[in-house]
Parts: C-alpha cells; structure tokens; sequence
C-alpha cells in the first residue's frame, strides 16, 4: 500500500536530487529518508530510484508516481479537512501564498477577519510571485493562491482548471519624482512622454509588462535599476534617479516619500484573484479564507 508520507519524501528526493538534501527539507535524517524510501519501492515491488554519481535518479516508475503525487496529496489534503469539518472539529488549515503587494494590504485584513470569526483556524503565510503561485497550488504545496494576471497582455495564464474567485481590478500609475516636469500634470500622462527617462523596473513579471507597454508605444524604456522591493523601488524615485510604474496596489503598501503617483494613458489594468483546487474549494477553511479575501478586496476598492 502507497503511503502518502513516503510520496512526500519521493518528492522532496527527486526535487533536491539526494537523500541527505531530501532530510533536510523535512527536517528528518538521510538513515529515515533511506528506509522510507525502501519501504516505497517494496510497496510498488519495483525500483524508484537509482545513484548516478553522487545524485539519485527517477527511474520510468519513480517518474510516473511523482508525476501522479501531487494530485494525490492535494486529493487527500482536501479529503482529511473535509472529514474533520463533517465530524465536526472547530479547527482547519489553510496554505496560503501571495505575492508582496497582496500580503501588504489584502492579507492582512482577511486574515485579521478570519481569526476573529473562526480562531481555531490556522494559516500558513508564504510570499511568492505568479506564476511560480499557481505552479506551488497545483503541485499540492498550497491551498489558496493570491495571484494576478494583466488584462490583454500576451500568454495570459490559463486557470481553466482552478477555481478562480475574482477580487479587485488593479491599475498601474507612474511614479515621478516629486519635483519632475510632470509632477504636476493633469488627469493622466501619456507613456510615451517618458521615453526618455531613466526607468526604475519592479519584479520581473512587472517588468516584462513595462517593457511590453512602453514597446506599444513605440520606444524601448532604459532599465538603470531593477529591483523586486517596491519600497525600494519608490526611494529611487524620490531620489531623482528615474520613474518607474507600478500597481497602484504596490503604491498602496509603502510610503511614497518624494515622488507622485500619475495616472498613465493608455490605461493598463490587472487582475487579483484568489484561486484554489476544485476538490479543496469544498473545505469550509478554504471556503472561508477565500471569502475574508473577497471582502478585504471589496473594502480596498471602496477606499479608493
């Protein structure tokens, strides 16, 4: 009989490579990972892994079974919590993964809101980017993903096979200096009256869509900075050193000293959501998480 905990070690051997590295991602010995590892193969009666070097290898089998885990252990995560809320435990948790800008504003109040309403409840909080996010809740190793995608651009994500909740629609502005020519403009700044400034870029998905934009309008933005910190991002404006654009839910999450916030024509939009699972879109601590979001989204958009 397969065991789930041995298909987590199978998964943490085939993604470090060793079963020393695997030990130490679950925080047990290389002797332990070694016998449940022997304990899998004898299980499927066929061998798993092969030493190439100082690496361990999949073999055809041990390939086909880490291809099928991840279904397989969100399958039984969704199972195990749905089972406790029918049984009737006041206790449930949610994996939850968000990019920056999302943990610094939508975060915080849903699960503000979600502790009050249900205490028992435990969130785990990680921080990544799409699409990595999305990759993370589909191999099983989260359970909500905040994510965004941007409206029209080209190779949109496909989430067919999610459960999508929609929660706010994000515009970004340009960020000037608080002294530039267009500190002062009007309703908006067309893109293109920036081709000649120095750019600060945000994360690389940020940037692709800035390069992307400023391309649309016909010139090629010079990148002197780049950097994932959006705080970061906004002290290099206010210190004179170029413009960039961001979200204004980026804006939002910092304290934007010595620059000003300009709305930009064309106007590029993106959009938050929240996704998870079919099968653990049935889970009420799923359920309820991906309702605090919705509503600290709504709560966002209303103070705007």
């Amino acid at each position: 009989m397969i065991e789930a905990r041995h298909l987590r070690v199978l998964r943490a051997v085939a993604s470090t490579g060793s079963f020393s590295a695997a030990g130490r991602e679950l925080g047990c010995t290389q002797p332990a990972v070694s016998q449940q590892m022997k304990a899998l193969e004898a299980s499927v009666g066929t061998p798993l892994l092969v030493r190439t070097g100082r690496e361990m290898r999949l073999t055809q089998a041990g390939e086909a079974l880490v291809r099928h885990a991840a279904g397989i252990l969100a399958g039984l995560t969704a199972a195990e919590e749905e089972v406790a809320a029918i049984a009737g435990l006041r206790a449930g948790r949610v994996r939850l993964v968000s990019f920056p800008s999302g943990s610094s504003t939508l975060v915080p109040t849903a699960l503000a809101a979600l502790r009050a309403a249900h205490p028992g409840t435990r969130v785990f909080l990680e921080e990544a980017e799409p699409p990595k996010s999305v990759e993370l809740l589909r191999e099983g190793d989260c359970d909500v993903a905040l994510a965004f995608r941007y409206q029209g651009a080209a190779g949109a994500e496909e989430w067919d096979d999610l459960v999508v909740r929609p929660l706010l629609t994000d515009r970004l502005v340009a960020l000037v200096p608080e002294r530039h020519r267009l500190a002062g403009a009007g309703a908006s700044v067309a893109i293109g009256e920036l081709a000649r400034e120095p750019w600060i870029a945000g994360c690389p998905r940020c940037r692709g869509q800035l390069v992307e934009v400023c391309e649309g309008a016909g010139f090629t933005p010079r990148i002197d900075f780049a950097t994932d910190d959006y705080p970061a991002v906004v002290g290099l404006v206010g210190a004179g050193l170029g413009v960039a654009v961001l979200p204004q839910l980026a804006v939002e999450s910092v304290r934007p000293r010595g620059v000003r916030a300009v709305a930009l024509e064309p106007e590029v939009r993106r959009e938050i959501v929240a996704l998870t699972l079919p099968d653990l879109a049935q889970v009420p601590a799923v359920t309820a998480t991906l309702d605090e979001l919705a509503r600290a989204a709504s709560d966002q958009a209303a103070v705007r």
